[in-house]
């Protein structure tokens, strides 16, 4: 089967952050199947050592033998949230030029994976022109979440989201979740059939996690960052909005008399908020 991903942050070989589309392409290729990716040029958590938007479009295949081409992306993701939309909207055009110009092959299918919702775009553009079914995949209900947490604010750009969510609802051929609340949702309140809802969850590959234990030298890490003695909690993963780490901060006040120490690693939208709060309130641990 060959099949077309639209991902705008689908990882690099060397990048960290979630790799469930990384995975799965991966475990596709190795069963004779054939991907083809289009992603952005940047990270979401803005952690690549170069975050400037290439000026052409670059194709090659990972270290997985799957096939990724890169779309110029704007900068500014994680600057504010208009830099955040212009990014969104940047990837849309630049993913159906791609997909119209530089994937000759012939696909199976298409399949999107959102949030954005904006990427559905890309997803019904090219499902037309290449006559595919398009396969639509939920991580996150938008647009109440992007409501939720304000990266859309203007009226009628939430008007046009609802509009839109409904309208890629009606033309994707199946449309997965990742959630039993996500299934729920879409069947009560958005009246999609229930036929027509997969259900996928994230998954973990614990040979990896294997593979990272082994090379590990816990002790050697503990000694290095002065951690010796310290009961440490770690979070993993993006600053944004979204994930709202100040209750991390209110956490480590409330235990700033004991050995617990939280450990944040990551990038995002509020990573210089966080510390400076951290600063501000002089919470040391």
């Amino acid at each position: 089967m060959r099949i077309l991903l639209i991902h705008q942050f689908f990882l690099e070989d060397t990048d960290g952050g979630g790799s469930r589309w990384n995975e799965m392409s991966r475990i596709w290729q190795e069963l004779g199947h054939e991907v083809t990716v289009l992603a952005g040029t940047g990270h979401y958590m803005g952690a690549r050592d170069s975050q400037k938007p290439a000026k052409t479009f670059e194709k090659k295949r990972n270290k997985d033998g799957v096939v990724v081409i890169r779309c110029p992306v704007s900068q500014g993701y994680n600057d504010h949230f208009m830099g955040r939309m212009v990014a969104y909207f940047s990837f849309t055009f630049s993913s159906i030029w791609a997909g119209l110009f530089h994937t000759r092959e012939e696909f199976d299918a298409i399949l999107v994976t959102s949030p954005p919702l904006f990427v559905g775009i890309t997803g019904l553009v090219l499902s037309y022109f290449k006559r595919l079914p398009l396969l639509f995949e939920i991580r996150d209900l938008w647009p109440e979440s992007a409501i939720e947490t304000g990266v859309l604010t203007n009226p009628w750009i939430i008007k046009f989201a609802y509009w839109f969510e409904k309208l890629v609802y009606k033309r994707a051929t199946l449309i997965n979740v990742l959630t039993p609340a996500f299934r729920m949702r879409l069947i009560s309140q958005k009246k999609i059939a229930p036929e027509k809802i997969i259900y996928i969850p994230n998954a973990a590959d614990f040979s990896i996690t294997e593979q990272v234990v082994k090379s590990f030298e816990r002790e050697v890490f503990r000694q290095e960052n002065k951690l010796e003695g310290k009961f440490v909690l770690t979070y993993v993963g993006a600053h944004g909005v979204a994930n709202h780490l100040e209750q991390l901060l209110d956490a480590a006040e409330l235990l700033a008399d004991t050995n617990v120490l939280f450990l944040l690693i990551g990038n995002g939208m509020q990573k210089r908020q966080l510390m400076e709060a951290a600063q501000k309130r002089k919470i040391e641990n």
